[in-house]
């Protein structure tokens, strides 16, 4: 980095400004030398380093609601609605929640305000915004990696959805009853709702639901053990569909996803809360919610349960992928980001237990229906698990079956094109970011075909087995990783102090002693133990062989090479003349960090020289009660 004369950093009070106290004489101080003075008028012109044309061209929402709509289109998405449900069967229902609500609350809150508060301060995406610490700027690539594989999958997820939403146009519904194909199993009519027939064999009983998903829509059912499959034509042209109208929709950048945001956030809770209201009246469906908030407290010694319970918070609340960074950062400077994240923090959390309990009564009337108490035994956990139990609850809907089916599975597609979009939108700003003259028509296209490409992996027979096998190395051990890398960058190396002192200028809040307590302590240590004994103890994908889980840890070693191979980078290239000295540089705020705008980073300077942090409430109460001591002295 080229050294900039207009700023130097100060390791107490962050990027400040060589020439600034030149208007101090205006207070009654000596002035400073009239050199110093010019440099103020002449430097957005001549410093190359911050390129404060390309800064000025940076797009921003139309309004402060179009932030928060995207965002709730964003953090409450299919992490909510597919995943939670699939993850919480997986480690047991009640066993899940408990650790997954004291997860949200001292690790996702936390780390999405911190997030919000990075992007918006800064202006810039998830790659640059570690420009207040470039040695650790690593973080930031290895969570762009990371964030491809959920694109790809994500995109293979909504084609499903696609698929069965143009199936529910026919009537009846294709699984609501039995196929005379699905031979070696005893099915059960999906639209039936009464007692579940006898069967004169040993053979598994499944529903027409599942059979349908697993035998005519994925192919999965048919496959024999190690092959492979190739992808369904169908689900190609419905995952071709989708890329399209995505890459069409961001084209027009943020400002046109912000408009679509309104539809994308407020829709799917009108079919999540219509649904409800049919599916906990569903014979046996009390016995599935019971599971569900039932907990198991000797499971809150298991590692792997909280392991998947921090992984379901980052993709609940889309944390630790850069996209809430992304977003922020096209805000205005003092939009009120706390507000916001308390809002959709807690909606985040109201629709996982909402989504949740939809599946685990219609799990509770799948066991009714099939004579079974044990769950795992009714259907397989797995990523399919929402396009099994949802499709049978509306196979037994009495008016308009195929209505509900379209509104429910259109309600899928809208999640996950929010969810989508959010994160292309982190990946094309950290681009952007990095290389300006980067056209974002030819930037979005090119996301567009690779991820069409590398989505056909997902959409073969095998796609279930590639989802979790990708999603356990390539995602959750990687998010876990960057998650604590993140909290020491900005809470360690740039410092709790300097971070407060931003949010009070920015907010003109202060910032608790809680606040501080997860981001410096809880949350990181947290996040440490549960990687550790996550990596020890954690159950692998099943159903690969061992070769593949030898490629799935080099694949996580490669994407967390990044960091140290960035550090790297960034100590070679600093100026100073001993080892010691380039690492202590390295690990600086850039001289350009800070506000975008020069008339509101002139203000955070002076900021900076005379900051005083706001008093907390209580030294107020205590300044109140002696205002009030001393009065009634007085008087007496």
């Amino acid at each position: 980095m080229a050294d900039n004369p207009a700023f130097v950093t100060n390791d107490d009070e962050g990027p400040r400004e060589d020439h600034h106290r030149a208007g101090q004489h205006q207070n009654g101080t000596a002035p400073a030398p009239p050199t110093l003075t010019l440099d103020v008028k002449v430097k957005p012109e001549s410093d190359p380093a911050p390129a404060p044309a390309a800064a000025g061209e940076r797009q921003k929402w139309d309004k402060g609601v179009e932030f928060l709509m995207s965002c709730i289109a964003l953090s409450v998405g299919l992490g909510n609605v597919w995943k939670f449900p699939s993850t919480a069967f997986r480690n047991g229902g009640g066993a899940f929640v408990i650790p997954y609500l004291i997860v949200l609350l001292i690790v996702g809150r936390p780390i999405y305000y911190l997030e919000m508060v990075m992007g918006q301060f800064s202006s810039r995406g998830s790659v640059k915004v570690y420009d207040v610490s470039p040695i650790m700027r690593g973080i930031g690539i290895a969570q762009m990696v990371s964030i491809c594989v959920v694109i790809v999958y994500y995109a293979a997820t909504i084609a499903t959805a696609i698929r069965f939403f143009i199936a529910s146009c026919e009537s009846p519904l294709p699984w609501a009853n039995c196929d005379v194909s699905w031979t070696g199993l005893n099915c059960v009519n999906s639209s039936s709702s009464g007692p579940a027939p006898t069967f004169n064999n040993s053979l598994p009983v499944k529903t027409s639901a599942e059979l349908y998903y697993t035998h005519s829509v994925t192919g999965e059912g048919l496959l024999t053990d190690g092959e492979f499959g190739v992808p369904d034509w169908k689900l190609t042209l419905c995952l071709l569909f989708i890329w399209v109208a995505m890459t069409i929709m961001m084209i027009k950048g943020i400002r046109g996803s912000g408009k679509v945001a309104y539809f994308l956030a407020l829709f799917p809770y009108f079919v999540l809360v219509s649904f409800a209201i049919y599916a906990f009246t569903l014979e046996g469906a009390g016995d599935g919610l019971k599971y569900f908030i039932t907990p198991d407290w000797d499971e809150l010694l298991n590692a792997n349960v909280w392991k998947e319970a921090v992984t379901q918070c980052f993709f609940s609340l889309s944390i630790c992928f850069g996209g809430v960074i992304a977003f922020s950062s096209y805000n205005n400077f003092s939009n009120n980001i706390y507000r916001d994240a308390m809002i959709i923090s807690w909606l985040d959390t109201f629709t996982s237990l909402l989504s949740g309990a939809l599946v685990f009564s219609i799990i509770g009337h799948l066991g009714h229906l099939t004579n079974e108490t044990d769950y795992t035994k009714v259907v397989r956990p797995g990523s399919g698990l929402t396009f099994i139990t949802y499709p049978d609850a509306l196979a037994k809907f009495e008016h308009v079956p195929n209505l509900f089916a379209l509104l429910f599975f259109f309600m899928l597609l809208t999640l996950g094109v929010g969810s989508c979009t959010g994160l292309i939108t982190s990946v094309i700003t950290a681009l952007h970011d990095s290389a300006p003259r980067l056209k974002s028509w030819k930037t979005v296209v090119a996301i567009g075909v690779l991820g069409f490409g590398l989505g056909l992996l997902f959409v073969t027979p095998s796609g279930s087995k590639l989802l979790d096998y990708f999603d356990y190395y390539g995602v959750q051990f990687v998010t876990l990783s960057s998650a604590i890398f993140e909290l020491f960058a900005f809470c360690w190396l740039y410092g709790f102090k300097k971070l407060s002192r931003d949010i009070q200028f920015m907010l003109n809040r202060r910032t608790g002693f809680l606040w501080q307590a997860c981001w410096r302590f809880i949350t990181p240590l947290l996040l440490v133990v549960v990687l550790v004994f996550g990596l020890v103890k954690s159950d692998r994908p099943e159903g690969v062989a061992d070769v593949y889980h030898v490629l799935g840890w080099c694949m996580y070693a490669g994407i967390l090479l990044t960091i140290p191979l960035w550090a790297w980078f960034e100590i070679r290239k600093r100026p100073e003349s001993t080892l010691k000295k380039r690492i202590i540089a390295a690990t600086k705020p850039l001289s350009d960090w800070g506000p975008e705008e020069l008339e509101i980073r002139k203000k955070y300077l002076e900021f900076c020289d005379n900051y005083a942090p706001l008093e907390s409430r209580w030294a107020r109460v205590r300044k109140l009660v002696r205002r009030g001591d001393k009065t009634y002295n007085v008087a007496v």
